[in-house]
């Protein structure tokens, strides 16, 4: 079989506001006990390989099955940490073994009256069969947030 050969590139920006103070929502990220309980967390998800490097030129690997379904893989390098300022990633994916993306992937705390506005802004450049993937990556880092909302919630 061949395979056609292509890139897409795709991108978004999520903000959401939560009632936690900056440095809660930032130790989610910076503290991998706190990462671990809402990052791919569930009963939905069966967790393989895992590393957690917070610092600039570290290396997070998150590797599992959701669903029953294929292999999902993550590993992204840190380019750029300012402590409850910035987070910058390049990170890059792959499902069943399939090299599927690279991402630049930036997340801003900001304090509000009410807490914390976070920002995701991402670029990604999509491979091959996965070209059209980018609305697939956007929802997927909807679901991530949820979950980071549950997680500061307490819920």
């Amino acid at each position: 079989m061949t395979i056609e050969r292509r890139i897409a590139r795709a991108g978004f920006t999520l903000t959401r506001d939560y009632s936690a103070p900056v440095a809660r929502v930032w130790d989610a990220f910076a503290d991998e006990s706190q990462k671990l309980a809402w990052w791919g967390s569930g009963d939905t998800f069966e967790r393989g390989e895992w590393a957690f490097d917070f610092r600039v030129g570290g290396v997070d690997v998150a590797e599992g099955r959701f669903h029953d379904g294929p292999v999902s893989r993550y590993e992204a390098t840190y380019t750029d940490i300012v402590e409850h300022n910035r987070i910058v990633t390049t990170y890059d994916m792959w499902l069943d073994g399939v090299h599927m993306s690279t991402s630049v992937a930036s997340l801003e705390f900001e304090p509000i009256d009410r807490g914390t506005r976070f920002t995701h802004v991402e670029h990604g450049a999509f491979f091959d069969q996965f070209w059209a993937d980018g609305p697939n990556r956007e929802q997927g880092s909807r679901g991530l947030l949820a979950a980071l909302g549950d997680h500061l919630d307490g819920t």
